[in-house]
């Protein structure tokens, strides 16, 4: 009879204190990822001509990792096919979590993760439960593989067939850019991102679908892959994952006729096409703000209004635990439904037939507080340094690198080296941020054995 291995006194104490610390572990994870990242684009061979320089290449690192996208050089013309796997490969990793990725690799090489490693795991996944931690991991990987390898065969048919590219060619943009879409980064091997293809709906929506997959989350898809398999009903599904959907839903089908409105007649970008060109490219439009980063319009072609549009889309981001950024569509929807439970005058907080607890309604208001505060610092910093730039633009291009967007109205190659590397630690805040901080508020949390007597300061 064989018999389980209890822990360890040093694993336990190990474990106490990655679970005091998570956030502590995945940040080192990313920042050695981004180190040997900008050392690697750093050599000459992964430059096609005068190799990067110091911030070009840790610049580029960042926003790979971080799956963001914005970029200080033309992708597929400073880059050799050395840099654009360095590029890639730093994508996979940023958008499953240099834990999980670790993690992965310790199962598949010793089949078993200490106590230690399943709480790092558990930190970056969002698993719940220990034991449910190596599930949750060949789930990410398995998932990521799925997605990114049906992506990468109908674009690669596409570019190869429709667009008369060598068949290596076509898979590798076709293997590219469905990872950088699955992972919400929006890095583009074409110059002008999906513009070329603004009316192709063989190229714009696969990348769109590996974009919305990838950033509603896991535990999303996991529990709509298992009630598809065992007939559950969506009123039994849990209020995270109705919520995550149903706003999904919702600022996809607004989005796109917020574009369609703003932007049909705006020749610099919908003008010249024809309706169902329109349609697509607006829905396209609409999905990459959640946090992508392909453009199949020219974003510096529209109008202010939908730069102010798209910058709360940004804001808003996509879903908890998956390889979207900004605030999260629970953090949004879960302040609307405050906002709406104190008009009609509410005690409680109540959403699908269930209880929203006081914590979490606290921790949806500090990180939605923070992010908006996180904006508007290096956006005033950055407008005071750089006058010749107006503030809408470093607004929006601020905003895109917090959410890890990648969106740009071409300012970015333009600010000054200094100004650049401000948007450095912002793309890593904004990846790590939420993520760390939602962990740390949900482990400091405690229950005190007293209350203080209530005060109620005049509000408004």
């Amino acid at each position: 009879m064989r018999y389980s291995k209890s822990p360890s006194a040093r694993e336990v104490s190990s474990a106490a204190s990655l679970r005091r610390r998570p956030g502590q572990v995945v940040t080192l994870g990313f920042l050695a990822t981004i180190a040997v990242g900008t050392l690697l684009l750093s050599l000459p061979v992964a430059a096609e001509g005068e190799r990067a320089t110091f911030v070009e290449a840790l610049f580029t690192a960042t926003s790979a990792t971080c799956v963001t996208g914005l970029i200080v050089t033309d992708t597929p013309v400073f880059w050799s096919g050395f840099g654009e796997a360095v590029i890639a490969v730093l994508i996979q990793i940023g958008g499953l979590g240099v834990m999980t990725l670790a993690s992965l690799l310790g199962i598949l090489l010793t089949r078993r993760l200490d106590l230690s490693s399943r709480l790092v795991a558990a930190a970056s996944t969002r698993s719940v439960g220990l034991g449910d931690v190596r599930g949750v991991l060949t789930r990410v990987l398995k998932i990521a593989l799925v997605v990114e390898g049906v992506c990468a065969l109908v674009l690669t048919g596409r570019f190869f067939t429709t667009y008369g590219m060598p068949l290596g060619e076509a898979a590798w943009q076709g293997v590219f850019h469905a990872v950088s879409a699955y992972n919400n980064a929006g890095f583009s091997l074409f110059s002008d991102s999906l513009i070329g293809f603004v009316g192709d709906p063989w190229v714009a929506l696969p990348i769109s679908a590996a974009v919305v997959v990838g950033g509603i989350g896991l535990p999303v898809i996991a529990e709509v892959m298992r009630a598809l398999r065992t007939g559950r009903r969506p009123r039994r599904w849990s209020v995270h994952t109705r919520i995550t959907l149903w706003m999904t839903g919702v600022l996809l089908a607004g989005g796109t006729l917020f574009f369609l409105a703003a932007e049909w007649t705006n020749p610099g970008t919908m003008g010249p096409l024809g309706t169902g060109d329109k349609v697509l490219s607006a829905f396209t439009q609409s999905v990459m703000p959640r946090t992508a980063g392909f453009n199949s319009l020219d974003t510096s072609q529209m109008h202010h209004e939908t730069w102010l549009g798209t910058i709360i889309l940004m804001f808003i981001g996509g879903g908890s635990a998956g390889t979207a950024g900004g605030i999260k569509v629970t953090t949004f929807a879960v302040l609307a439904i405050i906002i709406w439970s104190e008009l009609r005058g509410e005690q409680d907080v109540n959403v699908f037939d269930r209880r929203i607890t006081p914590g979490t309604q606290r921790q949806a208001l500090t990180v939605a507080l923070l992010g908006v505060a996180i904006i508007i610092v290096p956006t005033l910093w950055i407008t005071a340094s750089t006058p010749n730039i107006s503030v809408d633009k470093i607004l929006f291009e601020v905003t895109s690198a917090f959410t890890t967007t990648g969106l740009s109205t071409g300012i970015t190659a333009e600010l000054p080296w200094f100004n650049q590397l401000v948007l450095v630690p912002l793309m890593f805040i904004g990846r790590l941020g939420p993520i760390t901080l939602g962990t740390a508020l949900a482990l400091r949390s405690r229950q005190r054995l007293y209350r203080m007597p209530e005060s109620a300061p005049i509000i408004g």
